[in-house]
Order: C-alpha cells, then structure tokens, then sequence
C-alpha cells in the first residue's frame, strides 16, 4: 500500500475534523457555555497535529481501491474517536465507550443515543451531535473531496468506499465536480428545509439542527420527546417529505437541475421505494386505525413513522413500539429495506432488493429453459455480471453479521424483540428498536459495554456498506502491492 499517501490524506482529514469542531464551539460561547473549551482543545490538537504533518505530498500520490477501502473505514474510525473526545471533557458523557457509541451513532447517521434529559444539555453539545448526523450523511470523504483534492485522478475510489449502493458513477467526468454537485444539492435542501421549519414556529436554533438530522437521515433531536415534543401537524409534514427526500438518489435531483426530469421519474428504484411506501402507509392505517382518533390523523402519525424508519432517520411522533404487531412487523421490515441507493439514508437498499428480486427470477426462469440466456435490467440499462455478484454476496455477509450480532447481543438477557431490533436498527443505521428499552422513547444506556462494542461495529459496518470495515482486518490489505 502506498502507506504515506494513506497518512498525508488522514492527516489532512484530521485537520478538517478539527476545523468542523470549531462550528459547535463557536455556538457554545455564543451562548455562554463553559463546553466550548472541551471543542477548542480537541480543535487545536487536531488542526496543529494535521497541518504539521501533512504540508508536503508524497511524490507518489497514486491510490487503488484497497487504500480507498482502508482510509475510509481509517478515517470513519478515528473522526468517530475524536469525535467523542468533546463529550468526555464536558463531562456529559464520563464513560469513554459510551461517548464512542454516541459518536459513531452521530457520524454513521444511526441516531442511537445513550442520552438522557436531552432537553437540558449545553447547546454546543447539542449542536455537534446533530452536526455530526449532518456530516455523516453526505458523507465524509465527499464532503472533503467537495473542497479538496486528495489523490489527483485517483479519487473515485474514495468515493466508491463510502457512497452508499450496489454501484457509483459519477455525474460529470471529474470526481471533485461530482462531490461538488452532490454537496451543492444536500446544502440547499438542507437550508429549504431549515426555512420551513422556521415558518412552523420552531426556533432557528432547532431547526437548523433538525434540518441536519433530517438531511443526513440521522435522527438526533433536540427534545426528549424528539419531533412529538411540538406537537405540530405542519412540522410533522414538513419533515415527513424532507425525510423521503433525502432518502432518493442524489443521481435524481442532479437529472431535475439539469432538466431532465422525466427521466428521473421514470427511476425504478423510485418507483420501487414509492410504492414501498405508499402500500405500508395503507397497511398499517387499515391495521392501527382503531388507535387514532380520526383518519387524517392516523395518515399523520402513520406517514411520519414509516418515512422515519425507510429512510432510516429516526424521528418518533408516536410509541410505535406499542401498536399492533402486524404494523410493528410492517415497521421492522422497512428497517431493512432502508433508503434508495445514492441517498443519505442507511438499510440494504432498495436498488440492492430490485437486483435481487430480478436475479431470482432469472434463476426461476432457468431452471425451466436451463439453456435460455437473460440479463438484468434497470431503467433500461443492463446491470453488469459483477454488480449482481456483488449484490448476493453483501447479503451473504448482511445475513451473516446480522445472525452473529444478534446471538452476541443476548447476553445482555433482554427480550427477543430488543435484541433482534436493536441490531437491525444499529446495523441499518435507524436508532429507536421495537420494546421499551431502546424503543422511541427508550435509549441504549442499559447495553452492557460488550453489546455497545458490538453494536458501534455494526454501525460502522452498516455505514461504510460492510466491507471497507471487514477488509481492515484482512492481511491482504496490508500488503504493500497495490491492486
């Protein structure tokens, strides 16, 4: 491996980090918080450290895809750990697993907390967690890549590591455009989103920290009772379809800019996740609708939740974990499916399902007419061999890590639905599970440290779609021959 392009880039990631620590810090001694001071020495140590190190490039700036692979699940790792770093000395969080398990939950967009009383914390605090949903969301490398070159020609294996689906291509020929364009387009949703918010009568200190959380599908908010605490139809609205919106494909929204909307309309996929919606929306109302009070208030409180769950965001405005059991199974479901491929949002994607459904159909179809020759299609396009081995083999290894976490997480000695759901919303990156103790209401401080240590991995796995993690512990990644 080309080990000192590997260091300058993390070097250089790690000064990015720092700076973003100053934003909360900033929003600390605005409101006269003493935490701004666990922000500025994290800040300094990392901007000092990073600029130090990383002023002259190696002459070799080549990267393949195994140092793509190892610096994003590298780099995931260590904003994470510093990440938390700020929650230690603020003491909000004295226990350093338990910040850890708070920051990756932020960074990987899972929105599962340890917190209690969140109404109380300092601003500042709040702030960075909703930030790092934000960060996250996009992306860290594509975030970075957006303002700075880091391997000439070579970056698109960053992107590929991190970007979240079966396939990544980019939207025009250059890699950094492309992260440029990707960023331009979740900034002004993000501040469409915010305005909107604001028009609702949430204060513009909330809004713009649920517009992160929204826009980055994360889910951290800023009251207790998360997104129930106001009590508003309008807001519920508003956020309902900013968290569909963020869980479309970016692809989309650039075809829409440059007036070619018709054909992002005619997305599969779309279509797929619309329809996905639309029908667990109508199942769960005909099964639940005896708990409500009405039918458009059923339709609120319903479509809120299942745009919350598919998109992997996290809000809550209703127990859920209380309805009936067909809806909670309708929920659980949807808590794998997750978001469309390309988006913000986590789950195995819908892309990844169509792919699937159509490669079992084409065995079915084989093993009638074994000698007839079919190939995938999506939106017209063949889907190549590679892509369709690539898509079995991720839900292999999902199935897998899925079984393994979930036979790990038993010893905490809980409920079969608790340990079942917090995994498969830790590994889909969605936070709130079915049962009282990590449900809407609940909160994951009662995990023992090992189930924690298990479910910050899968997180991470989750995030990064698996392999750049699993390939860290790999000895062939470590060689020094590129591939």
């Amino acid at each position: 491996m080309n080990t000192k392009m590997i260091r300058n880039i993390l070097l250089k990631l790690m000064a990015i980090e720092g700076v973003f620590l100053l934003i909360p810090m900033v929003v600390a001694l605005a409101y006269g918080e003493e935490s701004y001071k666990s922000f500025l020495i994290v800040a300094a140590g990392l901007i000092v450290t990073g600029l130090a190190f990383s002023h002259k490039r190696p002459e070799n700036q080549t990267i393949y895809a195994k140092e793509g692979l190892f610096i994003v699940g590298i780099v995931w790792i260590l904003w994470s750990f510093f990440g938390s770093i700020p929650f230690i000395i603020s003491g909000i969080i004295q226990n350093p697993v338990d910040a850890f398990f708070e920051a990756v939950a932020g960074f990987t967009t899972t929105g599962a907390s340890l917190l209690t009383e969140i109404d109380t914390l300092p601003k500042g605090i709040l702030f960075w967690r909703s930030f790092t949903n934000w960060i996250g969301g996009m992306g860290v490398l594509v975030f970075v890549l957006a303002i700075l070159p880091l391997a000439n020609n070579r970056s698109m294996y960053l992107m590929k590591a991190e970007v979240p689906g079966p396939t990544v291509g980019k939207l025009v020929p250059k890699t950094m455009s492309t992260a440029k364009i990707l960023y331009a387009i979740y900034i002004v949703l993000t501040l469409l989103q915010t305005v909107l918010l604001m028009a609702g009568g949430m204060s513009g200190y909330d809004s713009i920290l649920h517009a992160f959380a929204t826009a980055g599908t994360g889910g951290f908010s800023t009251r207790d009772l998360s997104i129930a605490a106001y009590d508003s139809a309008y807001i519920d609205g508003v956020i309902t379809v900013f968290m569909i919106i963020f869980s479309v494909n970016f692809n989309l929204f650039y075809l829409v800019v440059i007036r070619k909307a018709s054909q992002a309309v005619r997305s599969e996929e779309l279509r797929v996740f619309l329809g996905i919606i639309g029908a667990s929306i109508l199942l769960i109302i005909i099964n639940s609708y005896h708990i409500f009070p009405s039918l458009m208030t059923a339709l609120r409180y319903v479509s809120f939740q299942v745009a919350s769950i598919i998109s992997t965001t996290g809000f809550a405005t209703a127990p859920f974990n209380h309805w009936p059991y067909f809806s909670q199974t309708i929920l659980l479901l949807l808590m794998i499916l997750g978001a469309c491929a390309g988006s913000t949002g986590g789950g195995i994607k819908i892309a990844r399902v169509v792919i699937l459904c159509k490669s079992i159909k084409r065995e079915l179809k084989r093993m009638v007419k074994p000698r007839s020759v079919s190939v995938i299609k999506m939106d017209g396009k063949v889907v190549e061999e590679e892509t369709v081995q690539g898509v079995h083999v991720y839900m292999l290894v999902y199935v897998a890590i899925l079984f393994l976490s979930i036979l790990l997480i038993g010893i905490n000695g809980f409920d079969v639905t608790t340990n079942i759901s917090s995994v498969i919303t830790c590994l889909n990156n969605i936070g709130p599970a079915l049962g009282d103790i990590a449900g809407p209401v609940g909160n994951y401080s009662s995990f023992s440290e090992f189930s924690k240590l298990v479910l910050i991995l899968d997180m991470l796995i989750g995030r990064l779609e698996i392999f750049p993690i699993i390939l860290l512990v790999m000895p062939s990644l470590w060689k020094r021959k590129s591939i």
